[in-house]
């Protein structure tokens, strides 16, 4: 079955968007240096600035980049427990019920190499903003007790 392609144009609309997804599928098998797989490079590219522009999707939340690494690794809960402590910490933590603490991100950036952006976001919940333990930072908020709070203040002088 052969398929008419049409030229290659800009992505300005969600039409021209789901168009050139499709040309990107049709396109998937085609051997490396043919024509097929040069019209796949350049599409990508313009799909990857559409998305970027239009779709943009942040960072992952802590908690899920953790499971993520997990499950990449082979690894289960149980093997947070050199990084997070106990059962009942990583399972407070996991279920978002603790925030993550400073050490524990430093373990968790060393052993999973996970980027230090996206343990720092906040894995805020209902319980930690019904507590007021929620305090806003560089428009991503992050949750901190108060007792850290304090302690932040007085570091910065």
């Amino acid at each position: 079955m052969t398929v008419t392609l049409r030229p290659i144009q800009p992505i300005r609309t969600e039409a021209d968007y789901e168009s050139a997804l499709h040309e990107i599928d049709l396109c998937l098998d085609a051997d490396e240096g043919s024509p097929e797989y040069e019209r796949l490079e350049v599409l990508s590219i313009l799909v990857d600035d559409y998305e970027a522009k239009h779709h943009d999707i942040g960072p992952p939340d802590p908690i899920a980049a953790i499971q993520f690494a997990l499950e990449q690794r082979g690894l289960t809960r149980k093997d947070l427990g050199d990084v997070i402590g106990s059962s009942g910490r990583i399972s407070e933590v996991m279920n978002k019920q603790r925030p993550l603490t400073l050490a524990m991100i430093r373990k968790l950036i060393t052993k999973f190499n996970i980027p230090a952006e996206v343990l720092i976001r906040s894995s805020v919940d209902s319980t930690a903003e019904k507590s007021g333990l929620v305090m806003a930072s560089r428009g991503r908020s992050s949750v901190m007790n108060r007792t850290n709070r304090a302690n932040a203040r007085v570091a910065a002088g």
